[in-house]
């Protein structure tokens, strides 16, 4: 249905004239009649009677009326609902306890009036595909991986280098560093059970190990940061790479220890992906705001994969 007949016929009614709603609308009179008229050969009834007097609705035309106002109503919220500014600013964060999640969570104490949806998604590939569909607003990732450079229409910027840490617990050998060197970690067995195949992270893992000769294991399956940090608390032979910024909770009883890694300190690489057409003023705030809070990249004695792309 022609929302410009049914807006007509609104007006109308209102007017009781079609020359007054002709001037309403800013179209002829001829226009208005038209309209009307098409209006009513799809519906197949009249909705106008014809009066010296001006235009009266007919029975139908009465019906009709108060569906053809809630029509319009449901027109103007649903364009509102996409209107520049009216609607969340959607982000990705891949996952709840990340270093992304707390650039968000700064974001929110900053800006509190700008709304936010933060949704979490696995792979950079889905992320990109909803970058271009417009699903969200903005993606969180290391980027580029070896062999898949970004799309031309997707922009990135670095916002983060975030040192990895060791996690290990009071048993481990190393728990009572105060930092360890990378050299030193060669043949400590360390277990990192969420690196899957053909994730940014995946490949960022494969580049320390073939850079420094680590042990890395990724067997078993990924019960999450609660069964990890439980296991290494408990088997002195094994520790995780944990990042600085990765929020988390564990019982006293653990003893888990935290350690740096120096010498060179790997560091991971965060970027802000968005689409570079996407007009949601929400999203230049954001990165205004990581520009302005964001601490530098590339610092020396720090370590990345080659491929991280460097701007």
């Amino acid at each position: 249905m022609d929302l410009d007949t049914v807006r007509t016929f609104v007006a109308a009614a209102d007017a009781g004239q079609f020359r007054e709603a002709a001037a309403e609308l800013g179209v002829t009179q001829q226009a208005v009649s038209k309209r009307v008229a098409a209006l009513e050969h799809g519906l197949g009834v009249r909705l106008f009677a014809r009066t010296p007097r001006g235009a009266e609705l007919t029975i139908d035309g009465q019906a009709f009326l108060p569906h053809a106002r809630e029509l319009l109503r449901v027109a103007e919220r649903a364009v509102a609902s996409v209107r520049a500014g009216r609607r969340p600013l959607r982000v990705d964060v891949i996952a709840s306890r990340g270093a992304a999640t707390g650039l968000m969570r700064d974001f929110h104490r900053a800006y509190p009036g700008t709304d936010l949806d933060v949704v979490m998604l696995f792979g950079i590939e889905t992320a990109l595909a909803a970058l271009r569909s417009g699903t969200i607003d903005a993606s969180f990732r290391a980027v580029a991986m070896p062999g898949r450079p970004l799309p031309e229409d997707i922009e990135s910027v670095r916002v983060l280098d975030e040192p990895l840490q060791l996690l290990t617990g009071p048993g481990h050998a190393l728990a009572a560093a105060r930092s360890v060197t990378v050299a030193q970690l060669a043949g400590h067995r360390i277990w990192m059970p969420g690196i899957a195949p053909g994730t940014e992270w995946g490949a960022y893992y494969d580049d320390l190990v073939a850079e420094f000769g680590l042990t890395i294991e990724a067997t078993g399956p990924n019960f999450g940061s609660d069964v990890l940090i439980d296991t290494v608390a408990d088997t002195p032979a094994l520790a995780t790479f944990m990042s600085e910024r990765t929020r988390l909770v564990w019982p006293a009883g653990h003893g888990l220890r935290r350690i740096p890694v120096t010498d060179p300190m790997p560091v991971y690489p965060h970027s802000l992906l968005w689409h570079r057409d996407n007009p949601h003023p929400a999203l230049a705030t954001l990165r205004a705001h990581l520009a302005a809070t964001g601490a530098g990249h590339d610092a020396a004695g720090t370590w990345r994969p080659g491929w991280v792309l460097p701007r």
